[in-house]
């Protein structure tokens, strides 16, 4: 008896999840943690947005960084200095010419120590090349492009907004959906941030005269202020502090109740951070956000604990923007914005009205069905076809999976395998009582006897509906997904809730069993 009472609680207990999703109105009386389950682009509407990974700017930038690096290799003062000359970058290839032919090998051995197998290195005489393998610029490549996809996110996911579908197409472009979003103004300005934070010190020897005619010195570089472009500061090109040591970042207000951004740097960007402020007191050091200077404060005081603040006049609005950014991590590369399509509500709300339709005018001819062939029996299997439902779109809701239109069309086909389901032990039943077998009896051997084709027809399904839901990606997961939970709720519908309701209805007594086609 408790193992019955138990299959209904379950049953009850599902069914009441899905009242928030079936029945709105009555939303407010449930639980916050019992919600409705949140609808796709296609059935809610919403911002569609194409995104382009911009390779081509990022092999560029990765280029420049391995002339920098492959200098300052050679110019480690405490390994010596190897003499070189024509250090130069050419359409992504960095090549130098070492002044002494007995120093290549050494040349090339600090080379390879500082970019190991990420670079292919060799040598023609004096000459020495690095450059990217077409291999390693694939891997390149599709690392930025995962890589792309997390902090994109990331940054979405901080905006509160709900059931993003983020995901890859092709190899370089990023497909986002976003529900219920008219205006992605916001949302595509901070995608498109690079975000890439770098802290420099201000080259103070350079003139007046070589700002305003644009001429920098060798290893300074002349950056706009971000909210003024016509001014410029001179700051060394060595990063001496990355961004990426930014373990975390929020808006706050400084000590004149101004919006700030409050930084946290990890162990490794504290002691590099410290280390700058310490070498480096009275002297001024600029905070760059994507070759722009947010500021370029005065150091009074060694900064120890990688604690710091980010000023630059800034709206509160702007400084959570900035922390969103800062927090998320920078792109590997840009990204482009190459198409862009508001879907509107209007096709996902006829298609859930003349689904409403649909599925009332399927259960009404699917129960007159039941009832004609197996009466009593039919009224059951309607029930456990009517929990099956509830259970399905009770689960969905409890897992915070998205509803879409594939989505919906995995429930009908569920609830299609559902009724065979439901059906295979009544013909059970009906073939014992026809060879003349009690009432009881019958019913005991046609679950019994139907169980292995239920059971075999269901979990072959079930499999395929993993692999959907592993390797299959938008709107196939979103089918895998209820396919997957429906075929649970009908295993658990038929294999234990139809018996125990059709065990009730017997009340332990022959009863006649008035199937059609079947013996009186």
């Amino acid at each position: 008896m408790f193992k019955k009472l138990a299959i209904v609680f379950i049953a009850v207990f599902c069914v009441l999840l899905a009242v928030p999703t079936m029945l709105p109105n009555l939303a407010p009386y449930f639980p916050k943690w019992i919600e409705p389950i949140p609808l796709g682009l296609d059935l809610k509407g919403g911002a569609q947005l194409l995104l382009e990974v911009d390779t081509n700017t990022m092999f560029q930038e990765k280029a420049e960084q391995l002339y920098e690096e492959t200098r300052s290799a050679l110019i480690d003062r405490s390994k010596g200095v190897v003499r070189f000359s024509n250090l130069r970058n050419h359409d992504g290839v960095v090549s130098l010419v070492v002044r002494n032919e007995d120093e290549v090998g050494e040349a090339k051995g600090r080379l390879k120590s500082a970019f190991g197998n990420t670079v292919d290195i060799s040598s023609d005489g004096k000459t020495i090349t690095l450059s990217y393998s077409d291999k390693q610029k694939e891997e390149m490549q599709q690392d930025a492009l995962a890589r792309s996809i997390e902090i994109v996110r990331r940054r979405i996911d901080a905006l509160g907004t709900k059931e993003p579908s983020i995901q890859s197409q092709g190899g370089k472009y990023i497909l986002v959906q976003l529900p219920g979003v008219d205006n992605p103004e916001r949302i595509k300005e901070l995608i498109g941030q690079t975000a890439k934070m770098t802290f420099h010190l201000v080259n103070e020897s350079v003139s007046m005269e070589q700002i305003q005619s644009g001429r920098a010195p060798a290893g300074t570089e002349l950056l706009p202020y971000i909210d003024a472009p016509d001014s410029v500061i001179p700051v060394y090109s060595r990063v001496e502090v990355s961004g990426e040591s930014l373990k975390d970042s929020q808006a706050d207000f400084d000590q004149h109740n101004m919006p700030v951004v409050s930084t946290v740097f990890d162990a490794s960007g504290a002691r590099r951070f410290a280390k700058l402020t310490t070498e480096h007191v009275n002297e001024r050091f600029a905070i760059v956000l994507d070759g722009k200077v947010l500021s370029a404060p005065v150091i009074r005081e060694p900064i120890p604990g990688g604690r710091g603040q980010i000023s630059g006049g800034f709206s509160l609005q702007g400084a959570k923007d900035l922390a969103v950014l800062l927090r998320s991590g920078a792109l590997p590369a840009p990204l482009q914005v190459i198409e862009e399509r508001t879907v509107g509500a209007g096709l996902g709300a006829d298609t859930i009205a003349g689904g409403k339709i649909g599925a009332i005018a399927g259960v009404i001819f699917i129960f007159i069905f039941l009832l004609l062939v197996y009466r009593g029996f039919g009224v059951i299997a309607m029930i456990s076809l009517m929990v099956n439902l509830g259970m399905i779109v009770g689960l969905t809701a409890l897992f915070g999976a998205t509803l879409t239109l594939p989505g919906v069309a995995g429930i009908v086909l569920t609830l299609g395998m559902a009724v065979d389901a439901n059906v295979l032990p009544f013909e059970r039943i009906r073939d014992e009582v026809r060879a003349g077998t009690p009432p009881l009896r019958a019913v005991n051997l046609g679950f019994e006897r139907a169980m292995k084709a239920v059971l075999d027809g269901n979990l072959t399904t079930l499999i395929c509906g993993l692999v959907l839901f592993q390797f299959g990606a938008g709107p196939i997961r979103g089918f895998a997904v209820t396919l997957s939970i429906g075929i649970l709720t009908t295993l658990f519908t038929c294999v234990w809730l139809t018996r125990v309701l059709v065990e009730w209805y017997m009340n332990g007594k022959n009863k006649k069993i008035g199937f059609v086609g079947g013996k009186k």
